[in-house]
């Protein structure tokens, strides 16, 4: 489908490539090791969630409930998606994106606490096998561990990969990203074509209980969430492991040339002189790319509510590294005005250039059988005429995707 010449009456096939999903407490007793059932019986009833979204018994159920979704989903077009996770599984301090790396005290019990929440996302998944790819969890305390989750993700077809934790400045036992030890993890997720996925909104330090934390964490966390490109990069991963696949998800993507044309700068300074300014280099610091070489070589990047020029960096990844994602359930989101908002970035893209942006990038990289999902496409998807249509004026009740593109 994203290599024919699209009509104007031709229907999008709509693959969010950010949407998050999750069991509820008493859903992921069912999936917990028995061994853990008392203490999560315990830990359970003391849990206070201060989350809205997550307590609110209408809202809550997006997380899990099926008809729900795909009654959301499908009145915006969207007829597959890529999930991660969005609510608290066992043992866990705070809803799972915002929650730092476990303590080694706390290690074995958040470690069956991602363990649960996989199992209960195969089942999930296999609700609707087409049209969901599940993106599983791991812990990076311990390689060995890594690798086994990574290797049970695979084997349980969590199509969507494994999600990596970002490691925050402040959290001095797990190593960070660009250490050697992780290797042997690499390989594997090379070696079994695991896409390796890293999310917005995670690897900030712990502020403190001010209420300044809050100003402080929306103001940096762009920058904490760009710590894995830059790491990973720099440390050399894909110098070593050139086949790995790497995703970017909702943190934007506007950010990316500039970043990329600062390391670009450093790489080739160390190539030329070894030395930028009094600081001198070693062929051990020598790539033989430059991270521009190294996005289009390994990354891709789950644009979610993109803004104009989020969809303008597409021109530095390539044509077939940019995805869509609506970020459903959540209020940042674009639902209930897919259509709107894509009407409001994409009026001008090439129709089969945004069958690759909607779909086929997310198809090629997460395994989706785009022939199985175009029977729901020609039901409920935009038509190219629909989305061909400029957004001139924001719709009554327009939402935060809608407002800030128009910024």
């Amino acid at each position: 489908m994203a290599t024919k010449t699209m009509k104007p009456t031709d229907h999008y096939t709509i693959i969010s490539a950010d949407t998050h999903a999750g069991g509820s407490h008493a859903q992921y007793r069912e999936y917990l090791d028995h061994a853990y059932l008392d203490d999560f019986d315990a830990w359970r009833n003391r849990y206070k969630n201060p989350f809205k979204d997550l307590r609110d018994t209408s809202e809550r159920v997006r997380n899990w409930d099926s008809e729900r979704r795909w009654n959301d989903e499908e009145h915006d077009g969207v007829v597959g998606e890529v999930i991660f996770p969005n609510t608290v599984p066992p043992f866990f301090p705070s809803f799972v994106l915002f929650a730092a790396p476990p303590s080694p005290e706390d290690y074995e019990h958040r470690l069956a606490g991602i363990r649960a929440h996989n199992r209960w996302l195969v089942d999930f998944c296999a609700e609707y096998p087409e049209r969901r790819a599940g993106v599983g969890q791991i812990f990076l305390n311990d390689v060995d561990d890594a690798i086994d989750d990574a290797k049970w993700i695979k084997e349980h077809n969590l199509r969507g990969g494994l999600l990596l934790p970002n490691v925050p400045p402040d959290v001095y036992w797990v190593k960070h990203l660009y250490d050697p030890y992780y290797d042997p993890l690499w390989e594997v997720c090379q070696d079994l074509e695991i896409v390796v996925n890293c999310h917005g909104g995670t690897g900030n330090p712990d502020y403190g209980p001010l209420p300044v934390k809050d100003l402080l964490y929306i103001t940096e966390t762009g920058f904490y969430s760009q710590r894995p490109f830059v790491h990973t990069i720099l440390g050399g991963v894909f110098e070593r492991f050139p086949k790995l696949r790497f995703a970017l998800t909702e943190m934007g993507c506007a950010w990316i040339p500039q970043v990329c044309a600062q390391l670009d700068q450093v790489i080739n300074s160390i190539r030329s002189t070894k030395s930028i300014g009094e600081l001198r280099y070693t062929d051990e610091h020598l790539m033989s790319k430059t991270a521009t070489e190294y996005v289009q070589q390994n990354f891709w990047v789950g644009a979610s509510q993109p803004r104009p020029a989020d969809a303008a960096a597409r021109d530095v990844l390539g044509p077939n590294r940019f995805m869509w994602g609506s970020d459903y359930p959540h209020d940042e989101g674009t639902h209930p005005f897919t259509t709107e908002h894509l009407r409001q970035v994409f009026s001008e893209t090439p129709p089969d250039e945004l069958q690759l942006i909607l779909a086929g990038n997310a198809a090629r990289l997460y395994d989706f059988d785009l022939d199985a999902l175009a029977p729901e496409a020609d039901r409920v998807g935009p038509t190219v005429a629909e989305i061909a249509e400029p957004l001139t004026q924001l719709p009554d009740g327009a939402n935060q995707a809608l407002r800030r593109a128009m910024s």
